[in-house]
C-alpha cells in the first residue's frame, strides 16, 4: 500500500471514530443520507387514508421526493407540514422514517429513524434512504463550510454567503491531505455540485462564483462534532505537510 492509500483510509475513519460518539442530534456524518441519487418513490396515498387531508398528502409527496422542504422557497408545502407534523410522522414511522422539523429555522428534513444495533440488518432491509459515504476531499468541503456557517451565523448574519476563492482560502490548509493543488478548480466544482444536489448549499442568482450555505447543513454535523474532527483533521494535514517537505529536502 503506497503512502497516499495510507492517508486516504486513515482520515476518513477518523469520520467514523468521532461519528460514533457524537451527541444525537442533529446528526450525520461522512455517511450522508442521499435525497438526489436515488429518491424514495412516493407511495400511493389515496382518498381512503383516515385522516390525511389532500393538502397533507401533497406535502408529505414532495417531502418523500426531495428529502428536504425549506419554508424560503416552499413555504406553502412547508406549513402543510407543521399542521399535519403529527399524521405525517405517524405515516412516516411505518416506513422506518422520521421528519426532523425546525419551524424556527424553517426546514423539513426526511430522516431514516434510528435502530438498535442488533436491528442493523433488518434496518438494512427496510431503508428507503441511500447512504453515501463522502470522499475526503467531499467531508472536508463539509467541514470547513460549516465552520464558516457557524462563524457568520454567530455574528449575526441572516445568509451565509461564501465566494469560491474563500472556498479554497480555507480548504488551502488540508490539501496535504488529499493530494490536491489549489488550482485543481474541477475537482472542488465537483464536490460543490455534490453540495447543491443535497441542498447543502444553494447558488447566488446571477453569480457563478457565490454560494450560499442553508440551514440545512446544521443537521448534517453538530457543533461539538465539527470542532473535534477538524482538529484532527488539521493535525494530520500539518504531518502530511511536514513529511513531504522532508522528502523534498531528501531528494
Amino acid at each position: 500500500m503506497n503512502e497516499e492509500e495510507q492517508h486516504s483510509q486513515q482520515a476518513p475513519a477518523l469520520f467514523d471514530q468521532y461519528r460514533t460518539n457524537r451527541p444525537d442530534t442533529p446528526s450525520v456524518s461522512g455517511e450522508v443520507e442521499t435525497f438526489g441519487d436515488a429518491p424514495v418513490e412516493p407511495p400511493v396515498v389515496g382518498d381512503s387514508e383516515v385522516g390525511m387531508p389532500l393538502e397533507a398528502r401533497r406535502a408529505l409527496v414532495l417531502l418523500l421526493r426531495q428529502g428536504v422542504v425549506m419554508a424560503d422557497s416552499k413555504r406553502l408545502t412547508f406549513e402543510a407540514l407543521c399542521r399535519h407534523e403529527g399524521l405525517i410522522a405517524e405515516h412516516l414511522g411505518n416506513m422506518f422514517m422520521r421528519m426532523l422539523l425546525d419551524m424556527k429555522a424553517g426546514i423539513a428534513i426526511l430522516l431514516q429513524q434510528e435502530v438498535a444495533e442488533q436491528d442493523e440488518e433488518a434496518d438494512e432491509a427496510s431503508r428507503l434512504i441511500n447512504k453515501r459515504t463522502l470522499s475526503l476531499y467531499d467531508t472536508l468541503l463539509l467541514l470547513v463550510l460549516r465552520k464558516y456557517y457557524q462563524e457568520r451565523e454567530t455574528a449575526g448574519e441572516q445568509k451565509i454567503i461564501i465566494d469560491i476563492e474563500r472556498i479554497e482560502a480555507l480548504m488551502t490548509p488540508f490539501l496535504p491531505l488529499t493530494y490536491s493543488s489549489r488550482s485543481e478548480r474541477r475537482t472542488l466544482n465537483g464536490s460543490l455540485a455534490l453540495l447543491k444536489d443535497k441542498r447543502l448549499i444553494s447558488a447566488v442568482r446571477g453569480d457563478d462564483e457565490r454560494f450560499e450555505i442553508t440551514s440545512v447543513i446544521r443537521y448534517v454535523v453538530n457543533a461539538d462534532f465539527l470542532e473535534r474532527l477538524l482538529k484532527e483533521y488539521e493535525r494530520l494535514a500539518g504531518d502530511a505537510d511536514v513529511k513531504t517537505g522532508e522528502e523534498v529536502q531528501d531528494a
